[in-house]
């Protein structure tokens, strides 16, 4: 296999023997044996070397997806699913919602401040000065409501994609990676 399309072009003009030459005109014949992967393809993908590399392509891939039909409920992935998360457990501090989203603090910490100058999410004091609680306004929940058809559009697409089998294979795969690198 190739790399990039020069790699494939040098290896093969190489075979220059097999060129015929009629008058003042040469022609070479190349005998293909793979794909030519162009380096100017904005679509090719090629291989990377390790397993968090490929899984923060795929991630950005499966984002572009989501964030393609939820911009029309104008929200993002990121805070869709974390205003998800907060419908299901009703009410979180930072410190659970990080742990729970596998979300680094800093990153999480923006985002919510995001949803709560949408006003989709209600922050108040906790146990201790520091800690802050988390939850849904009914902002929050119309926002939930007016996004989930464009979720559902997306899960459709990469769904139709993936066919049954994949799509069943995939969140297995998805969970086994997930629990694997919680542990490891």
């Amino acid at each position: 296999m190739f790399r990039f399309a020069n790699d494939f072009l040098i290896r093969n003009l190489l075979l220059l023997p097999r060129a015929l030459t009629q008058g003042d005109k040469m022609y070479i014949h190349i005998v293909m044996d793979g794909p030519i992967l162009s380096a100017h393809q904005s679509n090719a993908l090629f291989p990377l070397p390790c397993a968090c590399q490929n899984l923060r392509r795929l991630t950005r891939l499966v984002t572009r997806i989501y964030d393609q039909e939820l911009r029309k409920a104008d929200i993002e992935i990121t805070q869709f699913g974390l205003l998800t998360a907060l419908g299901i457990v009703g009410e979180a501090n930072q410190k659970a919602l990080s742990a729970g989203l596998a979300m680094d603090s800093t990153t999480l910490t923006r985002t919510l401040a995001r949803l709560r100058r949408q006003g989709w999410i209600h922050v108040r004091p906790g146990k201790d000065k520091r800690e802050r609680v988390f939850r849904l306004t009914e902002a929050g929940k119309r926002q939930i409501a007016a996004a989930q058809p464009h979720w559902e559009v997306a899960e459709r697409r990469l769904r139709k994609t993936l066919g049954t089998w994949g799509w069943k294979q995939m969140r297995a795969t998805v969970a086994q990676v997930t629990a694997a690198s919680a542990e490891a």
